[in-house]
Parts: structure tokens; sequence; C-alpha cells
């Protein structure tokens, strides 16, 4: 992975991760064990889906740039939509409290898309890439 994608995703996890054991700990103060338990696998079950749809798009996309928003949209829906299912999977639940796994879900899925819109505004990234190829306009010799 080349290291502005592990940048990305670093810049997203952490923060995320942050923002769980904080949510574990309030929930196991206000909400007790199952509490505990249901931050747990919110705050672990965004950092998974997220990750893996970086990782996804990344490898997607580094050999066609030009596919990035709509592989973008496409991983995004699809993140989305699994989460609704483990939603729907455990909605009656008595593993762990559903209200604060539902809370915890929702603040770690904005703390994760901060963490990247805010690693992606400090990334010095290229928009144009050179291929060391010569210009076809002026050519090895040419001037411009």
């Amino acid at each position: 992975m080349p290291s502005h994608d592990a940048r990305m995703i670093r810049g997203a996890a952490l923060p995320t991760a942050v923002a769980g054991i904080l949510a574990i700990a309030i929930s196991a103060a206000v909400a007790g064990g199952k509490g505990a338990i249901g931050a747990a696998f919110a705050a672990l079950l965004v950092m998974a889906f997220f990750a893996s749809g970086q990782y996804t798009l990344d490898r997607l996309t580094r050999n066609n740039p030009q596919l990035m928003m709509g592989v973008a949209l496409v991983v995004y829906t699809t993140q989305i939509l699994l989460v609704g299912i483990v939603l729907a999977v455990f909605k009656d639940t008595t593993l762990f409290d559903t209200k604060v796994f539902a809370f915890t879900l929702l603040g770690c899925v904005f703390v994760w898309s901060g963490g990247q819109i805010r690693t992606h505004l400090k990334a010095k990234q290229f928009y144009v890439q050179n291929d060391d190829k010569p210009d076809e306009r002026t050519g090895p010799g040419r001037q411009p």
C-alpha cells in the first residue's frame, strides 16, 4: 500500500479509535457492561468497514484514477448498506445495549469522515503526476 493510502487510513482510524475508547468508557459508566460491549462493537465495526472500504477504493483506482468518483460512490453506498444490514440483524439483540451501539456507531462514522477530510486537506498531494516522459510538443532537445 502506498504511503499516501496508509496515511489516509491512519488519519481516520486513530481519531476513531480514540472516540471508540471514550465511548466504551462513557458507556460502561452509564449503561454498564452491555453498553461497553455495544460501544466496542460499534467502534470496531466502523473501523473495519471504513478501513476496508478505503483500501478497496485505493486498490480499484490505483491503475485507473479516472474511475475514482464512481468507485467511491459505489464503495460508500456498499458500506452504508452493510452497516444498515448489521443494524437490522442486531436490532432486537440482548447481547449489548442497542441504543449505545447506535449512538457510538453514528459518532464513530462522523469521526472517521472528519479524520479523512482532515488528512486529505493536510496531504501535500500533487494534482499532476510526472511520468518522466518527454512532452510531445517539446520533446527532447526542443524548446517550449
